[in-house]
């Protein structure tokens, strides 16, 4: 055939959703008929490879002649994988289905059971049913557990799937009976089943929190890529191990789920599967009633230079397929909305076949043998193990980047009436006789009518095929998944060397705790047992925080290595990229940053290394950002340390209502497992720091940390003798006063930065107004609100035993005088420990919005510096009859405060 001389179908006739053409007036179907005929040759005679660059280049000649081609990066709406080139299916594929079913049955008596015991419990149905072929085929043949040879695959479940994960952790003798009867009720005796995949409370079966939808995508690209970092830094062996997500259609209108895919793409990340779920429905309905989900997916993953494999259609579908020598039904295929897809689903086949085939004769003609309940039951690609096993085995056998497979499924599979494909399936929980018995025989459950009734769990016997063959592929695989363990090592030093120099001050050089900081990660990056298990964690902001000296001497982590000389190569302080290289340097992504943070927190367990994670960011832009990945890293028992850069609202120049944080101390108070410090020296670093490591690393507790730093530059004193306890219980008595014999007595604390507003405050006090105040450094009020609300609850407990009393009362016993306390963040956060104190307690605070200004000027604003601590405490004498009230109204026009000023908390 003369290919040259035909013609080429132009943009006036193509479907640009699917590449799919019309038939132009001008070109008659034999015409085209030869072209597909001359390609079709090609394919048979020379392969996949020389047709592509074929017609890439006959697209080339196109462009320089002048033809303007559509742009797409979407292929047909048809598998990706031909039926040509499907591998064979190497299990049992009916005792396979069989063993399915009986997980399908348990779930849902999971979720039916508790909903019966305890209306609205809640639980999750139709999900599962859409998933169930895609999990078991990963169950039976492509997940690999961890062994201690070989760190297996980490998967990320779909949260919502949660039932039938457990399901099928009952089958293989994992999970009792008495723990599914407890579903959603963990705190019956015997224990039970947490609602979805949470390793805090299931530490020995959940590894990763995923039900807070978009989050596990974008920490699986970033815990595949810190696979590959580990790797590169020679701190474990390059192994094929798989990072799997799962996850929704609909999930994908979060915007981390796909706000990260270009990195994986970028990183050649072939360890990354992403499987979703395309049953086309969200929570309410249709995730694009009015468009196609799955080819959107398609463009976007294509478009960011993923592996794409669309598993659409079932095998019922390939003599039909093949029957169509036209490319009608393909054609037809990517013609349909979403929503008329969903309607179908839950039709007849009578009005499948006149709705879906009936526009066109020869479409009719295709299915005239089969008979309309044949059209009713043909099955979509995520529903066929066949399809999904080719699909898997394609994208695990992928090089050189990641893999998303798009699987086509109906939510609610197998539900029939009671929601099958229905816009009300995700809210599921009950299902009547009938509808129990309507999906016991549909999935042939051996249960009679009565049984059927009691909804209860099946197992076979121990000794069944069922039971032997589902042993036998799991230990084929390594074992049995999911399962977290810890396999880490302890560390063995304490460090008292390597913070040492820290404790004794800086002899009056003036430096910010974040510059202090610094030099605590310097020093640790060059320790002999920890150094190479640092990892420092940064979203583009290391010149602020004074970390560039850090690039020449460990470099920052580049997979590919440095490909160009930097434009600062000839300075000391270059731009050093490596393929060794140790800093994460993750680009404007505070999100993206939390997700390698969490990995490196988690590869105690996940990679059995004790690798130390320190992520330093713009405090403000911590947990009101991406408050939702530190609750999730809290969940998975993440170790590791946050570091709270510029904080404050008044220490942080110049950059105004946007940067100043007042808020993350008060955020950080409901993450249960988060110790949360607000150092104002060096030494108080150092002491939380390394007691931190050894309560982490050395001992093995779960806990992480936030540290606020900052970087406003003052002297940094030595560690006054016996204040280490004090530092990490929240409090201590940083300096008394000189003044024994003054009768005025007044107990100042300060935090952070402010501690020095409070020692200005004490002179001022002493020297002008005669009293005597006390300045305490308080270190964490949230490590004081717990030991006094843990105190309390033992008292409550145990009342005929002695009453204990709480650390912040311990140490206020014997302190004389009023109580005033100044920080540089809501007045809430000294508030909260207020009824524990002997005394009333005046707070000052920065509640409101920031300003752009000097340090001076906002603190005068916000009303926390020197002259209104003294202010806030001479009123206070007054309250109690210790002064007269004419003396505070005379200081405040001595020390210049104005009355008429604006309130902060408004303005």
């Amino acid at each position: 055939m003369a290919a040259h001389n035909r013609a080429i179908p132009t943009r006036d006739n193509v479907n640009m959703d699917n590449e799919t053409y019309t038939q132009p007036h001008h070109i008659e179907d034999v015409e085209i008929q030869e072209w597909l005929e001359s390609l079709d040759s090609v394919l048979e005679s020379s392969g996949p490879e020389v047709a592509a660059e074929i017609l890439e280049r006959l697209r080339a000649h196109a462009t320089v002649s002048g033809i303007d081609l559509p742009f797409t990066a979407n292929t047909p709406y048809a598998n990706t994988i031909p039926v040509r080139l499907e591998p064979l299916f190497p299990g049992d594929q009916e005792l396979e289905r069989r063993i399915k079913s009986l997980i399908r049955w348990n779930a849902l008596a999971m979720v039916v059971r508790a909903n019966r015991e305890e209306h609205n419990i809640g639980g999750h149905i139709s999900t599962y049913a859409s998933a169930a072929t895609l999990y078991e085929v990963g169950f039976n043949h492509f997940f690999r557990a961890r062994t201690p040879e070989f760190e297996g695959d980490t998967i990320y479940f779909q949260g919502h799937a949660a039932p039938g994960i457990y399901a099928r952790a009952f089958m293989e003798g994992r999970l009792s009976t008495q723990q599914l009867e407890n579903f959603r009720r963990e705190l019956k005796p015997g224990g039970g089943l947490s609602s979805y995949p949470h390793p805090w409370l299931m530490p020995d079966f959940w590894e990763f929190p995923t039900v807070s939808m978009g989050l596990s995508p974008l920490m699986a690209i970033y815990q595949a890529r810190f696979s590959r970092y580990l790797e590169n830094r020679g701190l474990k062996k390059p192994t094929d191990a798989k990072v799997w997500a799962f996850l929704g259609d609909g999930e994908t209108d979060e915007p981390e789920s796909l706000g990260a895919i270009t990195l994986a793409s970028r990183e050649n990340l072939d360890n990354l599967i992403f499987v979703v779920n395309c049953n086309l429905q969200r929570l309410d309905g249709p995730v694009r009633g009015n468009g196609q989900i799955i080819q959107e997916l398609e463009s976007a993953f294509r478009g960011a230079r993923w592996n794409v494999i669309k598993v659409l259609w079932g095998s019922e579908w390939d003599p039909i397929l093949e029957r169509d020598t036209e490319g009608l039904l393909v054609k037809r295929m990517g013609e349909l909305v979403d929503g008329e897809y969903q309607k179908l689903v839950v039709s007849s086949g009578a009005y499948v076949r006149q709705h879906f085939f009936g526009n066109d004769e020869r479409l009719l003609k295709l299915v005239e043998p089969l008979p309309d309940e044949a059209l009713r039951r043909l099955r979509l690609g995520g529903h066929d193990p066949r399809k999904v096993y080719a699909a898997y085995k394609a994208a695990v056998e992928h090089k050189g980047g990641p893999t998303v497979i798009l699987a086509r499924t109906i939510k609610g599979y197998g539900l029939g009436e009671a929601g099958e494909g229905k816009n009300v399936t995700h809210q599921q929980k009950k299902l009547n006789e009938d509808e129990l018995r309507e999906f016991r025989s549909r999935f042939g459950i051996p249960l009679n009518d009565e049984d059927c009734a009691t909804v209860p769990f099946y197992r076979p016997a121990e000794d069944s095929v069922e039971i032997q063959y589902l042993r036998a592929r799991r230990e084929a695989l390594g074992g049995y998944t999911p399962k977290r363990s810890i396999r880490s090592k302890p560390i063995a030093a304490v460090h008292d060397e390597l913070f040492k120099e820290f404790t004794e001050g800086s002899d009056e050089r003036e430096v910010s705790t974040t510059m202090a900081f610094v030099a605590m990660l310097r020093k640790m990056l060059k320790d002999p047992e920890i150094g190479k298990l640092i990892v420092p964690i940064v979203p583009d902001e290391a010149r602020t925080f004074g970390m560039e000296s850090l690039f020449r001497t460990v470099g920052i982590y580049a997979s590919g290595g440095q490909k160009y000389d930097p434009v600062d190569m000839n300075t000391l302080l270059l731009y050093r990229e490596a393929k060794d290289g140790q800093i994460l340097e993750e680009g404007i992504t505070e999100a993206g940053s939390m997700a390698s943070f969490i990995a490196a927190g988690n590869a105690y367990a996940t990679h059995g290394i004790n690798t130390i994670p320190f992520f330093i960011y713009y405090s403000m832009f911590g947990f009101q950002r991406i408050g939702d990945f530190i609750w999730a890293a809290a969940d998975m028992r993440t170790r590791g340390f946050l570091l709270g850069g510029t904080a404050g609202r008044t220490t942080l120049s110049g950059e105004g209502l946007q940067h100043q944080d007042g808020n993350s101390h008060i955020l950080a108070l409901p993450v249960p497992n988060l110790k949360a410090y607000d150092p104002a020296f060096a030494y108080e670093i150092a002491v939380i720091i390394q007691d931190g490591i050894r309560r982490m690393y050395k001992d093995g507790e779960n806990w992480f940390y936030y540290i606020t730093v900052m970087n406003e530059q003052y002297a940094m004193p030595p560690m006054p003798a016996g204040a280490r306890e004090g530092i990490l219980k929240g409090m201590y008595k940083y300096r008394a006063s000189m003044n024994k014999k003054a009768k005025l007595k007044a107990q100042l604390f300060g935090s952070g930065a402010i501690l020095n507003e409070a020692l200005r405050a004490q002179e001022i006090l002493e020297q002008k107004y005669s009293v005597a105040a006390d300045v305490w450094s308080v270190t964490s009020y949230k490590e004081l609100y717990v030991d006094a609300i843990e105190t309390e609850r033992w008292n409550r407990l145990n009342p005929g035993e002695k009453p204990r009393v709480p650390y912040v009362s311990r140490c206020l016993a014997d302190a004389p005088g009023v109580l005033v306390a100044a920080s540089d963040y809501l007045k809430t956060l000294p508030n909260m420990i207020a009824k524990w104190m002997p005394r009333r307690l005046a707070a000052l605070g920065t509640d409101g919005f920031g300003r752009s200004e000097g340090r001076t000027s906002l603190r005068d604003f916000f009303e926390v510096d020197a002259k209104f601590i003294v202010l806030a405490t001479l009123h206070e004498l007054c309250a109690d009859g210790k002064i007269d009230c004419k003396v505070v109204d005379q200081a405040i026009g001595d020390l210049g405060i104005v009355k008429s000023k604006p309130n902060p908390v408004v303005s």
